[in-house]
């Protein structure tokens, strides 16, 4: 197979503004879906508080959906050398 050289590429002022046009298209539809989700949050968090349900955080209810509940780790001698005495 033959190597040919690298093909340079012109950035052109047409495509600058392209690129920035399509970045704040993006930015805008960003901002209103966080903002929109920021309402839906306030929203969601009183419905929540309203039903007295004890909060749990995303992990704990990962745990909770899946049926895994973790052991705490054991520290100390005895943990890296059972019971034997030295």
């Amino acid at each position: 197979m033959l190597r040919r050289k690298p093909t340079r590429l012109e950035l052109k002022l047409d495509d600058i503004e392209e690129f920035e046009s399509v970045r704040k298209e993006l930015e805008s539809r960003r901002k209103q879906r966080d903002e929109g989700e920021v309402a839906a949050g306030g929203e969601e968090a009183a419905a929540i508080g309203a039903l007295g349900t004890e909060h749990k955080s995303r992990e704990q209810l990962i745990n909770d959906r899946i049926g895994y509940k973790p052991q705490p780790k054991a520290g100390g001698r005895t943990a890296h050398f059972g019971t034997f005495e030295f």
